[in-house]
């Protein structure tokens, strides 16, 4: 059995690499993505083994299922991911973090992981 990816096209603002987590470039006038670089940045998931070269090419964007991620650091399985400065992957506890979703394995920084995306925001613990 397999597990359903859901994977939507998106035209890119810039050069975007393989494997990066990506965010949208101006919400508020256009649905173009780029590299995400922060934590608050408003993610939406991850390119496959293919980016793109040019601002305007189309990019593949993994946005449900399982994908890949390179890590910018250490992660464990099950931790939750969101951005750093260069749309690598690094573990999260922080609330109001935005993630693209959970490790499904360990890795360290420049590994290129599986991860269960599920985009939502770091919430409050009680």
């Amino acid at each position: 059995m397999s597990i359903p990816t859901f994977i939507r096209s998106y035209r890119a603002a810039a050069a975007i690499g393989a494997y990066l987590i990506v965010a949208f470039a101006d919400a508020a006038n256009d649905a173009t993505v780029t590299v995400a670089t922060d934590n608050l940045d408003p993610l939406l998931g991850t390119t496959g083994k293919i980016g793109v070269s040019n601002a305007g090419d189309m990019v593949d964007v993994t946005r449900g299922g399982l994908g890949s991620v390179t890590l910018g650091g250490a992660v464990d399985a099950g931790d939750a991911l969101t951005s750093d400065a260069n749309g690598k992957a690094v573990a999260t506890t922080t609330a109001g973090d935005r993630i693209i979703g959970f490790a499904d394995e360990p890795g360290v920084a420049d590994d290129i992981i599986d991860y269960f995306a599920a985009p939502g925001v770091i919430g409050e613990t009680v």
